[in-house]
């Protein structure tokens, strides 16, 4: 069974920085694709950042260059710096990992970023 567990979410003043990290387990093949989304209350799940496990990143426009995806594929981690957070980055952050054989995507429970004064 694939379990996604995040942790390093909380409540960060604007300018501040926070990281996120998400561990996956319960895949004997890994996974290909990860990286994290978010979604603000009452808007849909939006793509923050991914990485494949070749570490091809992909970001979202309102993200690039404040935030930095990395993962390690031995241990099927994968974090999220997040640096010059803005009020407009609050939101749940879920991680998503994509099955290495499957192609199945399994995601987090979410942890929520709070930016704010």
């Amino acid at each position: 069974q694939v379990q996604l567990v995040e942790s390093g979410g909380g409540l960060v003043q604007p300018g501040g920085s926070l990281r996120l990290s998400c561990a996956a387990s319960g895949s004997i093949f890994g996974f290909n694709l990860m990286g994290w989304y978010r979604q603000a209350p009452g808007k849909q799940r939006d793509l923050v950042a991914t990485i494949t496990s070749g570490g091809t990143t992909n970001y979202a426009d309102s993200v690039k260059g404040r935030f930095s995806i990395s993962r390690e594929n031995a241990k099927n981690t994968v974090d999220l710096q997040m640096n010059s957070l803005k009020p407009e980055d609050t939101a749940d952050y879920f991680c998503l990992a994509v099955g290495g054989r499957s192609g199945l995507n399994y995601w987090g429970k979410g942890t929520l970023v709070t930016v704010s004064s």
